[in-house]
């Protein structure tokens, strides 16, 4: 064969490739740079991926570099195929590799800094032959003062996801009409615990019987010119930004405020549970399951001591990957699941405490030795649908919530900060399927509750509630069902475009 010809055959098959990626969508996924966030944005994007489209997922370059040493796997270095992995600078001081990174400073990068790596970003895969055309931004939706201004620039949809259950979000679109109420920002954030909290908020649409204590946390900060409380307000206010609204939650849990919500913001599509949705498509060659995104190193040595106990009898104990706790509560916490005389898997983060490392008293180790397990960072899906799990003491997370409902696992609720204020309390009135714990938590009392949770009838009544929303939550995930339906229609429209 001649070199011409040779040369000719090349570039035919060179054009036939590029011509097969131009045809391929492709999706952008940038996530707040949070563990639950990320987690949540690389679920979306599986589904996506399944659905054929090329993912550009878009990782701060300190998180990214976390992702790689939790996972200590290859693909976090590069791409596997058509889903790649790009990170963008955070624009913050050089931190300890491990360390939790300060909200209120991520936050302030978001609106003054992040956007330019973005705006560059997208720019350079635009100019970049070997990947398709992008064909939509698909944000955090706390990440809207990023994304935003790319989408304008180059004129590309942009899709918002909220991590957050639509009752966060609305309340969220509300925390200015507070201030306009008389009612925040606080004095003192101790109003909110007395009975200054109790006083009823009863002008948000689709919500019903919320006291000022159940509003997300944010409104309690003294200061109308607080970082945190302008930034969840403007992000509440930048929801008509996006072309299309995804909210992670299903359309029978909240029925309600979505439909309030869909009069406020422009195409809102219930999607999830996405963790059932992954799953129902986990058989397939071409979904990439094995990819995770969890910046801490999972521990599966807990799964085997969960084999070998009862059928619901045991408490999985776990505060999130960022909550913080007192040395005082975390004792208070230990000797009131050592006293309840119930089997417990406690996943121990070693910065859990404010200031300090988090050591255990020496008397609770002692007496929990033989029905106690003490874990890292664990693969918290695999934990809740296991048989032996009877309860969950979680800070309520929406995450773990939404994972939690999904399992038919009923909740002991301590939240401390955000949204989960607000999920709590739908969790324990809404959707009974759990108890309250005080902030101020006292062994006697978590002693008390923790039986009740796994003894009690109020415990064996959650449980046959949260099995209807298992149930409820399977459907909606499922080929035909709501969430599996939406993410159709949304995919359909942008595709349109």
């Amino acid at each position: 064969m001649s070199l011409e010809s040779s040369s000719s055959s090349e570039k035919k098959q060179m054009g036939s490739a590029r011509f097969e990626s131009a045809t391929k969508p492709h999706a952008v996924c940038i996530p707040s740079p949070a563990q639950s966030h990320i987690g949540a944005m690389l679920k979306l994007a599986k589904l996506l991926h399944h659905k054929g489209f090329h993912i550009s997922f878009v990782n701060t370059e300190f998180n990214h570099r976390r992702l790689a040493r939790a996972r200590r796997s290859d693909f976090a270095n590069g791409t596997l195929g058509d889903f790649q992995f790009l990170t963008i600078p955070d624009g913050l001081p050089p931190s300890d590799a491990n360390a939790i990174q300060d909200f209120q400073l991520l936050s302030d990068s978001m609106r003054n800094y992040m956007a330019g790596p973005i705006g560059d970003l997208v720019s350079n895969l635009g100019s970049n032959p070997s990947v398709p055309p992008v064909t939509c931004i698909v944000s955090d939706g706390f990440m809207t003062y990023v994304t935003s201004p790319t989408s304008s620039k180059f004129g590309i949809p942009l899709i918002h996801l909220f991590p957050i259950p639509g009752s966060a979000l609305m309340a969220a679109k509300q925390l200015r009409a507070l201030g306009e109420n008389g009612l925040a920002p606080l004095t003192d954030e101790s109003q909110s615990m007395d009975g200054y909290g109790n006083t009823p908020i009863d002008w948000i649409p689709g919500i019903k019987n919320m006291r000022l204590r159940d509003m997300p946390h944010f409104f309690q900060i003294t200061g109308s010119d607080d970082t945190l409380f302008n930034f969840s307000a403007d992000i509440g206010d930048k929801t008509g930004n996006a072309t299309l609204t995804i909210i992670h939650t299903f359309e029978a849990l909240e029925p309600d405020v979505l439909h309030a919500l869909s009069s406020m913001i422009p195409r809102v599509y219930a999607v999830g549970p996405l963790h059932l949705m992954i799953n129902r498509i986990a058989q397939q060659n071409h979904s990439p399951k094995h990819i995770e995104c969890n910046l801490l190193e999972e521990h599966n040595e807990c799964l085997h001591w969960l084999d070998s106990k009862e059928p619901k009898s045991v408490i999985y104990v776990n505060f999130g990957s960022i909550a913080l706790m007192t040395h005082q509560q975390l004792v208070e916490l230990a000797m009131g699941l050592a006293n309840s005389n119930q089997c417990f898997l406690w996943v121990m983060r070693p910065d859990a405490v404010h200031g300090d490392t988090a050591t255990l008293p020496e008397e609770f180790i002692e007496e929990t030795r033989e029905r106690g397990f003490l874990s890292g960072w664990c693969p918290q899906e695999r934990v809740l649908s296991h048989p032996s799990i009877g309860g969950f003491l979680t800070h309520c997370g929406w995450n773990s919530t939404i994972e939690s409902l999904s399992a038919g696992v009923p909740m002991l609720c301590w939240p401390s900060f955000g949204d989960q204020l607000m999920n709590c309390k739908y969790i324990c009135d809404d959707w009974g399927v759990g108890l309250e714990m005080d902030g101020n938590v006292k062994r006697n009392e978590v002693e008390r509750l923790v039986r009740e949770l796994i003894e009690g009838e109020a415990g064996k009544k959650m449980r046959r509630k949260a099995m209807e929303w298992k149930k409820t939550a399977e459907e909606a995930a499922g080929e035909k069902g709501s969430s599996s339906m939406n993410l159709d229609r949304l995919l359909d429209e942008v595709l349109s475009k």
